[in-house]
C-alpha cells in the first residue's frame, strides 16, 4: 500500500544593505519542525541583483536544513537500532 505524506516548507527573505538572509522552516507530517538560515553578502562594488542574493541565501539555508534532516534521521535510526548510522552526506 502506498502512503503519501505531506510536509510544508516556508521561506522568507530579508535584505539589509548588501546582505540577504533566507529563513526557512520545515513542518513535518508528525507536527515536528526544523528551521535554518542562509546568508548572502554582496560585494559593495557589484551591482544590486536582489534575485541572485535570494538564490544564494536560499541555497545555503536549504543546505543547512538538509544537514539537519540527515542528522535527525541518523538520531532516529540510532534510537531504534541502538547503533550509530553512517548516512552519506
Amino acid at each position: 500500500m502506498e502512503k503519501i505524506v505531506d510536509c510544508a516548507i516556508d521561506m522568507q527573505f530579508r535584505e539589509i544593505d548588501a546582505t540577504t538572509q533566507a529563513d526557512v522552516r520545515l513542518r513535518l507530517h508528525d507536527g515536528s519542525g526544523l528551521s535554518a538560515q542562509g546568508v548572502a553578502n554582496r560585494n559593495p562594488d557589484d551591482r544590486r541583483q536582489q534575485r541572485v542574493g535570494e538564490e544564494v541565501a536560499a541555497a545555503r539555508a536549504l543546505n543547512n536544513l538538509a544537514e539537519q534532516l540527515l542528522s535527525k534521521a541518523s538520531d532516529d535510526i540510532r534510537e531504534v537500532m541502538h547503533e550509530d548510522a553512517q548516512l552519506t552526506r
